[in-house]
């Protein structure tokens, strides 16, 4: 029998550690790695430097692309993790269609600790947005799969929480 092929999406808001907690479960599994930002269109990272927050509409296309590319990578029978927002649960039912086993890593934790990271980094979206990421934050349904961690937790204690809960370890 063969492994499940599981897709994991790590998922928050800006500065909730995404990237940094993805990557360290990537070093320990060796799968293929997707940054949701790097799928933004041109215009979506121009919205949000403006400081003007995104729409549905303008979320639409770029998650379509993400769905995209796991479903390449679930045909071919490889499991991957990606960063990506997720903030409401259209979006993660959207998310959901490009693998069976999408399993989302909820990083969520003190806002305070989101600014303090957003304020000290290169990044596109500008500290100003994350009240907007709030108000739109949908939590993870108890009929979600998914595992919601303290970003404040060390990257190691986070991938030994993800893997332990997918029986990975």
């Amino acid at each position: 029998m063969t492994a499940p092929v599981w897709h994991l999406v790590f998922m928050g808001v800006s500065g909730s550690g995404k990237s940094t907690a993805a990557r360290a479960v990537q070093q320990r599994l060796g799968w293929d790695f997707a940054e949701g930002d790097d799928f933004h269109p041109a215009a979506n990272v121009e919205k949000m430097s403006a400081g003007r927050p995104l729409s549905d509409e303008d979320r639409l296309p770029w998650l379509e692309l993400l769905v995209a590319w796991t479903r390449e990578h679930d045909a071919a029978g490889r499991p991957t993790l990606m960063t990506c927002s997720a903030l409401r649960r259209s979006y993660r039912d959207l998310l959901r269609r490009g693998g069976e086993r999408t399993f989302f890593v909820h990083l969520h934790g003190d806002k305070g600790l989101m600014l303090e990271r957003m304020g000290g980094r290169d990044h596109f979206m500008p500290p100003s947005l994350l009240e907007s990421q709030l108000d739109t934050l949908e939590m993870l349904g108890p009929d979600e799969a998914g595992l919601v961690v303290d970003p404040a937790d060390p990257p190691e204690q986070i991938t030994d929480d993800v893997l332990a809960r997918l029986d990975l370890a």
